[in-house]
């Protein structure tokens, strides 16, 4: 019987910076939003300059100005990521000021609510036009300047438990197909950019008690059975996706691509 030797490992050098972001650039359009300021405010407080994007130039100079008093590092920038060429541009800015973009953290999302028979094709192509398309880009956009730095990256996007189960009685048509088809798309851009050391993984919440869904919360009998409905009974909180923001552009998670992480209290394993 041959003696098998195990590799020595000094886990305290090896696992002493899984968390940390120091030195990384963080790109997070749509971060000024609830979900997403939580999920600023950790990669910041992990060690990574985050750039804060979206339409508002106003509300992300605002959260960039918020992390830059309490002594991070942040910044903000205005980008449509309706439009492909606004998209590409604000790389383009990102790369010029910071010199790197390790990390793009998608958090650009729409819904437009329209029951099946009452579904307009304008409605349906602008949901289409944020939720997929926009996430195409972004990633085509920030793969070209990662591979071109040959350090490799991450890419993360958020989704929905709506990319893996229908609702009933609402119109959910537009967001669902487009959320399901994120989930695709995440893995495609996973399989295609792993030989360059770029992990591309999602993160699909349920509902997320933030100042947006503040008026349904409020509803005792809707709350009430959100409860029911969750095995773990309660309704998810932005720091719960902020841990799994931070896990997936840390080093904790270069073992990890073309997954969808459900940050759902069981909703997913049960229905």
């Amino acid at each position: 019987m041959l003696d098998r030797i195990a590799p020595i490992v000094d886990f305290q050098s090896e696992l002493a910076g899984l968390f940390r972001l120091d030195g990384k650039v963080a790109f997070m359009p749509g971060g000024y939003g609830g979900i997403g300021e939580a999920i600023a405010w950790n990669l910041a407080m992990a060690g990574a300059t985050v750039v804060i994007g979206g339409r508002s130039a106003n509300k992300a100079d605002a959260l960039a100005g918020q992390l830059s008093d309490a002594g991070y590092r942040a910044a903000g920038i205005a980008v449509d990521c309706g439009d492909v060429q606004a998209i590409r541009e604000a790389v383009e800015t990102i790369w010029k000021d910071h010199g790197r973009i390790d990390i793009l953290l998608n958090c650009v999302g729409k819904q437009r609510e329209e029951m099946l028979g009452e579904v307009t094709e304008e409605a349906f192509e602008d949901v289409f036009r944020i939720n997929l398309k926009a996430a195409m880009f972004l990633g085509q956009s920030v793969a070209a300047k990662q591979i071109a730095a040959g350090e490799g990256g991450k890419q993360i996007h958020l989704l929905s438990v709506r990319s893996r189960l229908g609702l009933r009685d609402r119109g959910y048509s537009a967001y669902c197909a487009t959320k399901g088809g994120l989930v695709m798309l995440v893995k495609q851009h996973a399989m295609e950019l792993a030989p360059h050391g770029i992990n591309v993984n999602g993160i699909a919440p349920t509902f997320i008690y933030t100042e947006q869904i503040r008026h349904v919360m409020e509803n005792e009998e809707f709350r009430r059975s959100l409860h029911e409905r969750i095995p773990l009974g309660r309704i998810g909180e932005p720091k719960d996706i902020a841990g799994a923001g931070l896990f997936l552009s840390a080093p904790a998670s270069d073992f990890i691509t073309g997954q969808i992480l459900y940050v759902d209290g069981g909703i997913t394993a049960s229905q």
